[in-house]
């Protein structure tokens, strides 16, 4: 094989590996929903180990505790076009290795037929599965100019068709989509070395997950970054728990 063949083949597989959470070499990773929960101990997390983190928050000026962690941060409303579009313009040129799609929102009052709100579930779907196929799409530039090629999107077992109990409309349905929407970007970007995976953070104590939760939010993220850690481009397009085990569809 010649010299610039291999070379060539050697830079293929450093483009295509996913992003590593144990090497703090200036790589770039974007939270969405940052500002509480969830994102926020993604973003505290990511900054101790030393990543440039950009986390998004829809008020910044309220977001105190993601300011207070170092990392810059951007305004993002999920189900607002011009807000997603606005973000890529302030982005614009800058390489992202991994995109953390954190932004949810869940309604509990929709847990049986007499109970659903249609304005509910429309807004669900638009928080949970469309908002982060719009961040995707916008920010493919700037991922496809990363290392890391690597896109989380937060979901819920809760979206499993083989799981599902009933209940919970809204979020499950939404949350089911968003696994389909997964799926369907990781086949599309596989030959490009991406990593697209969904991911079940565990029931977390959080305003969103209740006091009664199992997790601690520091347990949860921690277990996730472990799993991102580990990941290879054979993990593209799967359905993982928060301890690495696959999750039915």
């Amino acid at each position: 094989m010649k010299t610039s063949r291999i070379f060539a083949f050697a830079l293929t597989l450093i483009v295509s590996l996913p992003f590593t959470v144990s090497a703090d070499d200036g790589r770039v990773v974007l939270v969405t929903g940052a500002n509480r929960g969830i994102g926020l101990e993604f973003v505290q997390q990511l900054k101790a180990k030393g990543f440039d983190v950009i986390g998004t928050a829809r008020s910044p000026a309220k977001a105190t505790e993601l300011k207070a962690t170092g990392a810059r941060v951007e305004q993002l409303d999920v189900t607002d076009a011009a807000s997603v579009a606005a973000l890529a313009q302030s982005l614009d040129g800058v390489a992202i290795d991994l995109l953390i799609n954190n932004a949810g929102m869940l309604n509990r009052e929709d847990s049986s037929l007499d109970t659903l709100d249609f304005d509910v579930m429309e807004r669900s779907f638009q928080v949970n599965s469309l908002g982060p196929l719009r961040v995707t799409q916008a920010l493919l530039p700037n991922l496809r100019a990363g290392e890391g090629k690597t896109i989380v999107n937060i979901t819920s077992r809760l979206g499993s068709i083989e799981l599902s109990t009933g209940g919970l409309y809204s979020y499950r349905t939404s949350k089911t989509a968003l696994n389909q929407i997964n799926k369907i970007v990781s086949s599309e970007l596989a030959s490009e070395g991406f990593t697209n995976i969904v991911m079940h953070p565990g029931w977390v104590r959080t305003d969103m997950g209740g006091a009664g939760a199992t997790l601690s939010k520091t347990e949860s993220v921690s277990g996730m970054l472990g799993v991102i850690d580990n990941l290879t481009t054979d993990s593209n397009g799967k359905f993982f728990n928060y301890d690495g085990s696959e999750l039915p569809w």
